[in-house]
């Protein structure tokens, strides 16, 4: 799982490299999809379910699953989602990142500075004897002491032979409830927050959740592996990562 989440965490620091005013998803998504075959693993979004790419790509208000269009290029102010799942040996990798197309308003470079230390705080928690609802729970107290909102309908979970395994883990919740974390399980955690309010919609493409006051949405994510020397960052770029202490 550490291989897979490496050709992920490469393809995913390269897309966000790539990203600049007059850029389509589209683009991206082609570069992603050869990126990761040439690397020698499968694109694990394109095709599950039925979803039609190799990143799910999420502009502004959008918050998950967009599809990559032609139809659209990036301009100074977006900011852009790109999520990003590779099989490998019958092993998945997951990871997202939303990156910025500057100069962004300050109030949207601060969501995306709170969404990311969230996720960090998340991780933190992520160690042997503590429960899902402790990681759920440092996400919701970190985004809403900023005066954010955290999605609800949308979830991490669990990951390994499976692109979405047990347990499920929700970006808000109560401390010391929940499964319990041992050493072995692979959790991708992923803080979806709302610069806005906190109700979401689909649209007509059965795929791209949007806020529905139409303001901007960040979404970052990592695969952690829980080991008895505290949590592993699989999909951090290089050799073995573990966490940081937060300021949480």
């Amino acid at each position: 799982m550490h291989a897979a989440n490496q050709i992920v965490a490469t393809v995913r620091d390269e897309l966000a490299a790539r990203v600049a005013p007059g850029v389509t998803t589209a683009e991206l998504d082609d570069y992603a999809e050869a990126r990761v075959r040439e690397l020698g693993g499968e694109p694990a979004f394109k095709g599950y379910r039925g979803f039609p790419a190799t990143v799910c790509a999420s502009l502004n208000e959008e918050i998950v699953h967009g599809i990559p269009s032609s139809a659209r290029r990036l301009a100074p102010g977006d900011i852009l989602g790109i999520d990003l799942g590779v099989r490998l040996d019958g092993f998945y990798g997951d990871s997202a990142i939303t990156v910025p197309v500057p100069p962004l308003e300050p109030e949207v470079d601060r969501l995306l500075q709170v969404t990311a230390e969230a996720l960090q705080c998340a991780i933190d928690q992520c160690t042997v004897g503590n429960r899902v609802g402790d990681i759920s729970n440092a996400v919701q107290q970190h985004v809403e002491s900023a005066g954010f909102s955290v999605v609800r309908e949308f979830v991490g979970h669990g990951i390994g032979a499976s692109l979405h395994e047990e347990p499920q883990i929700p970006n808000f919740g109560s401390p010391g409830v929940g499964v319990g974390l041992r050493p072995g399980m692979v959790l991708a955690i992923e803080p979806m927050v709302n610069l806005g309010a906190a109700a979401v919609e689909v649209l007509d493409d059965g795929w791209t959740a949007v806020t529905v006051d139409r303001r901007p949405s960040a979404h970052f994510e990592h695969s952690v592996a829980i080991t008895d020397e505290g949590p592993w960052i699989l999909s951090a770029l290089g050799a073995r990562k573990m966490a940081r202490v937060a300021s949480c």
